[in-house]
């Protein structure tokens, strides 16, 4: 196995380890379904922010001459697009529609950013990545999408820019952009946690207890270790194969979703959830060079 099928190899499994943990944020608003959308993402990334802020601090010394005021323009915008748009939007659409249902919010993004990656000169041609995009928007389709189209715009924003700020910045690991990211995000969530507290006026100690430890979780998991699991398979891999990853968030979130509410899966759904990671796996292939051909460093 070449340098190059070995990167991508740990870059795709960076990608799964990151939906498995980013898809545990559509139960967030199961475990509190009290909290209103905007006390959630006030919580949630108040508690990432914090959590951020306490790991980076060591290495804040050797960090701060790298980041430059555009940078920090860029992880503003970053932060509202990845994280509190997107996420504010989710608990909006699991409390309106269900786990399973939202979870096809997310179902669409590895169409839009792949189709963006295709202008990379190290994209595959047209050709060969056409297949599995088009298998998964069918695969969407084929259980109807539904709400919130601004969670999608927002997280393939994310998803492109993300990317290519790391590109820009190779000097920061992943794990650190991550943590630079969550600093900035706990920022813009302090502004929101003033009206969010309103919505929760009349709560209880216990309440804000069990809150706390959901945002804590939360945070702890999806946003910390599955923020920086998705950096690294954003350095390992292409953009137009970057967005097939998010593939793993939907699957993950559905199987959440059926234990949660104690079923299984419907039969278009098991179907759409196989041609999800069949859309993957191909892309996967779409990306291999041909056989005697020499892969270009990515």
């Amino acid at each position: 196995m070449t340098a190059a099928s070995s990167g991508r190899l740990w870059g795709v499994a960076s990608g799964l380890g990151a939906g498995a943990m980013w898809g545990l944020v559509f139960l967030a608003p199961k475990f509190a379904p009290e909290a209103s959308p905007l006390l959630l993402t006030a919580g949630r990334y108040l508690a990432y922010g914090l959590i951020a802020a306490v790991l980076i601090a060591p290495r804040w010394r050797r960090l701060a001459p790298l980041i430059e005021a555009r940078t920090w323009r860029a992880l503003v915008w970053l932060s509202l697009a990845g994280n509190l748009v997107y996420f504010a939007f989710v608990v909006v659409a699991v409390h309106l529609a269900g786990v399973a249902a939202s979870a096809l919010i997310v179902g669409m993004v590895p169409v839009v950013v792949a189709l963006w990656g295709l202008r990379d000169r190290s994209g595959p041609s047209l050709s060969r990545a056409a297949p599995p995009i088009v298998l998964a928007a069918l695969a969407v389709a084929l259980i109807g999408l539904v709400c919130a189209v601004g969670a999608l715009v927002s997280w393939s924003a994310y998803a492109v820019g993300n990317s290519r700020w790391m590109a820009r910045l190779p000097e920061v690991s992943p794990h650190d952009w991550s943590l630079l990211t969550g600093v900035v995000t706990g920022g813009l969530a302090f502004i929101l946690a003033v009206p969010a507290v309103w919505t929760a006026q009349d709560w209880s100690g216990g309440q804000w207890l069990h809150l706390a430890g959901v945002c804590l979780g939360v945070a702890l998991l999806a946003s910390i270790i599955g923020n920086a699991l998705w950096n690294q398979a954003s350095r390992r891999l292409p953009l137009s194969m970057l967005g097939q990853m998010i593939v793993f968030e939907t699957v993950f979130a559905f199987v959440y979703g059926y234990v949660w509410e104690g079923r299984g899966p419907a039969l278009v759904e098991i179907l759409a959830i196989l041609m999800m990671i069949v859309s993957v796996i191909w892309c996967v292939r779409a990306h291999a060079p041909p056989r005697g051909a020499e892969e270009p460093p990515h």
